[in-house]
């Protein structure tokens, strides 16, 4: 359940618009749930009762007070449920609005004296509170601070009738998430046929130019070249206090541009926020002196290599500052990777990013240390280069969406173990994005990895085999040998070893670092961790498929079962030729 509070000063006014036809004639059927003692006069079923008389019932008090009742004196809190709930009824409306106005101090339970208030409804989803702020003594009630309690009760409500529960998002509130668009921005971006709205675009563009930079100037030289306009607004020192963007063609009725601050765009984008965020730092990435590696795909193993260790420590210390840092740290990669990935993926990577920022922990201060290793691995991402589908590209994109599927994982496990419930899930919709966008970068190169292992002859295989056993833990390895791909494993194994590596020691190390049981296919997580450890190209040289058109050729898998694959050379994935040298950039 959502709640929304706000005031005004006048009654009439607000009982015109909660009895009325709204908008868009949306509001259906209107009628009071619940009143302050069951008995307001209801001008939606009672006839001949009038707006004016239940204004005056609701009033009464406010005109007895004078001048002591205050200027905004109406209370007003609206609350609905979530689309999967069930369709709550009447009286249960009546019972939870009683719950809201006593836990909002408008009206405690059992006090005579409180304030006067009715309950609206007009659609199945949601009601409306309507209360005046003076009291049967004539004073006023004490409601600072109501929001807070009204969201605690409601975590309540929804326990005991078995709604949905967003935990209240009370680990990113109503003050920190970013803003919703407003329904005059919906349709705007409805009437120029935008996928979203510009304010959405904006805050996408200007994350993405915060994402690995490492001083305000880089970060104003990345807006200015995405297009984004900015303004600086500064105090009479001269110093700047805070910044305004504004997409280039978004322009209201005068022609002018329209300004957003960074606070309105999201409160993380504030200059503080901001600052703060460049103050934690990012290292220059270091690139590895590999002739197999293309540079953005160096930027992505380097980057992968960070969240693993994230994943590790996050493991061994769940507290609020490393998580806060691991999800920003998150946020930051995700960002910087749909700057630098082709188009195949990068809706879904930017959806991911939108979907963990509403996991996040603002509230929290981020460890220092982790955060900066995240932004580091973000800066790698970016200084390495936009991915144009070289043959590196698509393992090593691979490698690193494998990586943030199970970290997103994580986050959603440690928010679900402390009942944030809302931020488990948005962190389970990243995963579900991550997933998709993993699935349309590694299907090619694991496919043909899977085609060199099926060649393997089979004391091979077996070997491979008898090194998963002894690097793993029992029911891993039973796991990894039963699954389908486990071939593409065993000719990565294969290959280190022929470079001179221990398959069992790559093993170990790739399995030690976590979350192997939430992975989808632990033999591609594997395979993909030991392929950049061991600093393997993406398509091993000796893969050759069979020559026999329309045969079909039969592998004995290493627990008995023997499989038939129809063999097609002109259907088979073929091996991609090692790529050519990069030379270093300057």
């Amino acid at each position: 359940m959502i709640a929304s509070i706000g005031g005004g000063s006048s009654t009439k006014g607000l009982l015109k618009y909660l009895f009325g036809p709204g908008e868009h004639n949306e509001h259906d059927n209107p009628h009071i749930v619940g009143s302050w003692d069951g008995f307001a006069p209801d001008p939606g079923r009672e006839p001949g009762v009038t707006f004016t008389q239940l204004r005056d019932a609701l009033d009464l008090r406010v005109v007895q007070a004078g001048e002591r009742a205050p200027k905004e004196h109406v209370w007003h809190c609206s609350v609905r449920t979530a689309s999967t709930d069930r369709l709550l009824a009447d009286e249960e409306w009546d019972h939870i609005a009683q719950r809201i106005v006593a836990a909002a101090g408008v009206a405690p339970e059992g006090d005579p004296d409180g304030c006067r208030w009715i309950a609206v409804r007009h659609a199945d989803d949601h009601i409306h509170i309507l209360a005046t702020l003076v009291r049967g003594n004539l004073t006023q009630p004490r409601i600072r601070g109501d929001w807070g309690r009204v969201e605690n009760e409601l975590t309540l409500i929804e326990n005991e009738l078995g709604l949905f529960s967003l935990a209240h998002t009370r680990t990113k509130d109503r003050h920190s998430a970013p803003k919703r668009p407003t329904r005059a921005e919906l349709r705007k971006a409805e009437r120029r046929k935008l996928p979203q709205t510009p304010r959405e675009t904006l805050r996408t563009a200007v994350r993405q130019s915060l994402a690995g930079a490492a001083t305000e100037e880089e970060f104003l030289r990345r807006l200015a070249e995405h297009g984004i306009r900015t303004s600086t607004r500064r105090a009479p020192s001269g110093d700047a206090i805070g910044y305004k963007f504004a997409l280039p063609g978004d322009r209201n009725a005068k022609n002018e541009p329209v300004w957003f601050s960074g606070s309105k765009l999201d409160p993380d984008l504030s200059l503080p926020k901001i600052r703060a965020r460049l103050a934690a730092g990012a290292a220059e990435p270091v690139y590895p002196d590999l002739n197999e590696y293309t540079w953005p795909a160096s930027g992505r193993y380097q980057a992968s290599t960070s969240i693993d260790h994230a994943l590790v420590t996050l493991a061994d210390d769940q507290s609020d500052g490393r998580t806060a840092a691991t999800i920003s740290g998150s946020i930051e990669i995700l960002d910087a990777l749909a700057t630098t990935s082709p188009v195949l993926s990068r809706k879904e990577i930017t959806q991911a990013a939108r979907d963990l920022d509403r996991a996040g922990l603002t509230h929290t201060r981020a460890a220092k240390t982790d955060l900066r290793a995240m932004c580091s691995a973000a800066r790698a991402v970016l200084n390495a280069g936009p991915a144009i589908g070289r043959a590196e590209d698509g393992a090593a994109a691979a490698t690193i969406l494998s990586s943030l599927v199970l970290l997103a994982i994580v986050i959603a496990k440690w928010h679900a173990a402390r009942g944030h419930e809302y931020q488990a899930q948005a962190a389970n919709a990243a995963s579900d994005h991550l997933r998709a966008a993993y699935a349309r970068h590694a299907a090619k190169p694991m496919a043909v990895l899977d085609l060199h292992g099926g060649h393997l002859p089979q004391p091979a295989q077996d070997r491979q085999a008898a090194a998963i056993r002894q690097a793993l833990p029992a029911d891993q390895a039973t796991r990894v040998l039963n699954e389908n791909g486990w071939t593409a494993l065993a000719a990565t194994l294969a290959e280190a070893e022929a470079a001179g590596h221990d398959p069992a020691v790559l093993l170990a190390q790739a399995a030690g670092r976590r979350e192997l049981a939430s992975a989808d296919s632990a033999t591609a997580v594997l395979t993909w961790r030991i392929r950049r450890d061991a600093g393997l190209p993406t398509t091993p040289a000796a893969a050759k498929p069979s020559t026999r058109t329309g045969a079909a050729r039969t592998r004995t898998t290493v627990t008995g079962r023997t499989v038939a694959t129809p063999v097609n050379p002109a259907a088979q994935p073929q091996p991609l030729a090692p790529p050519a040298p990069r030379p270093r950039r300057r």
